[in-house]
């Protein structure tokens, strides 16, 4: 989102023109996960896609899982987007990637930006309550919904409008015709399945929003999700322009740093960073929340039915030695060389509560998707490396360790590490000094600053399944 310490945005706004025919889904993605989901952490945005050879080798070495690609919108200088295709998205999204599909359209009547002038902006009428600023924000959201149907960006996702610096103290007519068009946008996307979200700048547009949110009867309908431009160098969610209350929790994402250029594995791309605290909203008017996406493969039959045992965490395959491995690998349908700590660690976490067999079977299938679902992961039908990391971490005090620290929070340490990478640490409860090497290069694997103590920054990359 290019030059945005001040972008503004709108406030949301009423609808009332009539909803047009849905456009047609397209199925071959209809496995897709919705996005951007659950997810906490660091994420980018960058005005044209970036190559898939790009993505792949940023989810490995970068600190990011969530990336910002714009999507539609007459306004966006990125109109080529050689790189966005469904293939594109489908790839990113199995590969792990929290994606926010973004639309700069028309801008607000009294925009600072020369560009804008120069392109259709939201009219300022108030005739009919605003109805064109309404018509205009309606029809934004249905192009937005045709493009993400198009790229296999499946209902229940969130669409954010990117709504660019203006002057929100120059006109009435120009900041009230923004709230209408947003409102519209908002109601439309509700209309069609899909969750609203909204970019602005903090100083401007995000603190207009909030102003609007509380006043007491606002006719505007906020989004379900905001995305705050507020250049502080902080990774939270927090903003000095926005009351404490607003979008909490789970509704928020900071765009904490403007564009410069980050080199992760050899690969060099401007992006702003942002940090995320989101998790899939209920859309309003909704029956139910958005039907789970299907897993890719599908869980092979087993013809051994395994033992009912309840919320009991023991079972007599489980123990250190059978947990404890020098590498996790991924493990599914045909790939069974680690079933057996997969098993041991679903029930230590009261997903898995069957006996453990050490082979592949539907209930196993089941507590693993519950548990990608519970962290955000993408639901794949198989334990991947993320998986592993989180899912040994999870339930881990997170107290600072270091060398000469002891305990179970060690051994999880060490377990982690081994499936981040290659450490191939020996496991046991004393974090010794040989292990401080294999703690820093994760922090630096990840983007943490490579202390080789492991306190907050390290726990929470590793419960997110950072590698």
């Amino acid at each position: 989102m290019s030059r945005r310490s001040w972008i503004v945005a709108p406030l949301a706004a009423v609808l009332t023109a009539p909803l047009l025919a849905l456009l047609p889904t397209t199925p071959a993605y209809a496995a897709n996960p919705v996005t951007p989901g659950n997810y906490r952490g660091l994420g980018f945005d960058q005005c044209e896609a970036p190559s898939q050879s790009a993505m792949s080798t940023w989810i490995r070495k970068s600190p990011f899982r969530a990336a910002g690609i714009y999507i539609s919108g007459d306004s966006r200088a990125c109109q080529r987007q050689t790189h966005l295709t469904a293939t594109w998205v489908r790839n990113q999204l199995a590969a792990g990637w929290h994606l926010l599909p973004i639309t700069l359209g028309p801008q607000a009547w009294c925009t600072t930006r020369e560009r804008y002038l120069r392109q259709v902006r939201i009219n300022p009428s108030s005739t009919g309550t605003y109805s064109r600023a309404r018509s205009q924000g309606a029809a934004e959201a249905d192009k937005a919904v045709a493009t993400a149907q198009r790229l296999g960006i499946v209902r229940g996702s969130t669409i954010f409008y990117d709504l660019e610096a203006f002057d929100h103290r120059r006109s009435t007519s120009c900041t009230t015709s923004a709230l209408w068009f947003v409102t519209a946008w908002t109601r439309r996307l509700h209309a069609r399945g899909y969750a609203s979200g909204f970019y602005s700048s903090a100083a401007s547009g995000i603190r207009m929003l909030d102003d609007a949110r509380v006043r007491p009867g606002s006719p505007h309908t906020m989004p379900d999700q905001i995305w705050i431009a507020d250049w502080n160098n902080k990774a939270d969610t927090k903003s000095s322009y926005i009351r404490s209350d607003g979008w909490l929790p789970y509704r928020r994402i900071h765009q904490y740093r403007g564009g410069r250029p980050e080199t992760w594995g050899g690969v060099t791309i401007n992006i702003d960073r942002n940090y995320l605290d989101l998790r899939t909203p209920r859309i309003p008017g909704a029956s139910a929340p958005a039907p789970a996406p299907k897993p890719t493969p599908k869980p092979t039959p087993t013809t051994v039915k395994p033992r009912y045992t309840g919320t009991s965490m023991a079972d007599p395959k489980c123990s250190p030695t059978t947990i404890n491995r020098s590498s996790y690998r991924q493990t599914g349908p045909g790939r069974p060389a680690a079933l057996v700590p997969l098993q041991c660690l679903l029930k230590q976490q009261g997903l898995y509560r069957y006996q453990v067999t050490g082979s592949w079977n539907y209930r196993t299938w089941l507590a693993l998707r519950a548990f990608q679902t519970r962290v955000g992961h993408p639901l794949t039908g198989y334990a991947s490396r993320s998986d592993w990391i989180s899912l040994i971490t999870a339930g881990g005090s997170g107290a600072t360790t270091r060398v000469g620290s002891t305990g179970p929070d060690v051994i999880r340490l060490k377990r982690a590490l081994n499936a981040a990478g290659s450490a191939a640490l020996p496991i046991n409860g004393t974090f010794w000094a040989s292990t401080r090497p294999a703690v820093m290069a994760y922090q630096k694997q990840v983007g943490v600053p490579a202390t080789g103590v492991v306190a907050s920054q390290t726990w929470a990359a590793l419960k997110a399944g950072r590698w």
